[in-house]
């Protein structure tokens, strides 16, 4: 069975940092990319940040580019999500997600992906 478990959502003031991480099981963690998504109140979900299969290539949504880092660990089947400089608007649900292929690169859609995590609550405010 896949499994997705996040951990590390909270409360944060602007410009402060959280970082997220996603354990995952049930699959051949190595060989699959990786995504975080987040979904803002009244907002459809967006793509934060992908990750390749082989770790080399990544995508950054515009709005986070230069403040989130994402990067994996396959020996410990995890990804992180590092969370800096954040702003008021990062305020939302955010969910790890599976690539729904084999060896693929860093993906941006939604439809990419086929297993999803519970989406802790990061809140952004003052």
């Amino acid at each position: 069975e896949v499994q997705l478990v996040e951990s590390g959502g909270g409360l944060v003031q602007p410009g402060g940092s959280l970082r997220l991480s996603c354990a995952a099981s049930g699959f051949p963690f190595s060989n699959y990319a990786m995504g975080w998504f987040r979904r803002a109140p009244g907002k459809e979900r967006e793509c934060v940040a992908s990750i390749a299969w082989t770790g080399i290539t990544e995508y950054y949504g515009e709005s986070v580019k230069g403040r989130f880092t994402m990067f994996r660990d396959n020996a410990k089947s995890t990804i992180t999500l590092q969370m800096n400089s954040l702003k008021t608007e990062d305020t939302a649900v955010y969910y790890c997600a599976r690539n729904n292929r084999e060896c693929g690169g860093p993906k941006a859609k939604v439809g990419d992906y086929n297993y999803w995590g519970q989406g802790p609550q990061i809140t952004v405010s003052s």
